[in-house]
């Protein structure tokens, strides 16, 4: 099992949505213990967020994409293409149930989806692309 996981983790798709989902798990667990804790709910959520987005962006760089890229050209990128993935979701969100009447739960898998990947494309060619001489397995 430890070999079969090293193997999985030498792809750069497979330490992409680690970390995503990750990131994802971190936003919850805060926006909830800060929520709770008595946090103003808007507070909390952007609170968690922002620690979220931090950590993504620190483990997408360092680990995902081998650290290849300062952070003066990789994270005002980063930070354009979560904003637009972002914004997309809105959109594919209001798209999806108010034309497609698709459940929630439809709409959720469907967001998820574009957003992911459109993020891991944009992520290797843009915000992080491969550096002449530097491979990093995709």
């Amino acid at each position: 099992m430890t070999a079969m996981l090293q193997t999985a983790f030498r792809l750069r798709f497979v330490r992409f949505v680690t970390v995503g989902v990750g990131a994802a798990a971190l936003l919850l667990v805060l926006s909830y213990v800060l929520a709770s804790i008595g946090l103003p709910r808007f507070a909390a959520g952007l609170i968690a967020y922002a620690v979220a987005f931090v950590v993504a962006y620190s483990a997408q760089r360092g680990w995902t994409f081998g650290a290849a890229h300062g952070h003066g050209h990789a994270l005002p990128r980063y930070f354009i293409l979560q904003a637009g993935c972002a914004l997309l979701s809105g959109v594919l969100a209001h798209i999806a149930v108010d034309r497609f009447h698709m459940s929630p739960l439809a709409m959720s898998v469907l967001i998820t989806a574009v957003a992911s990947t459109v993020s891991y494309v944009v992520s290797s060619l843009w915000v992080f692309p491969d550096k002449p001489g530097h491979s990093n397995k995709r």
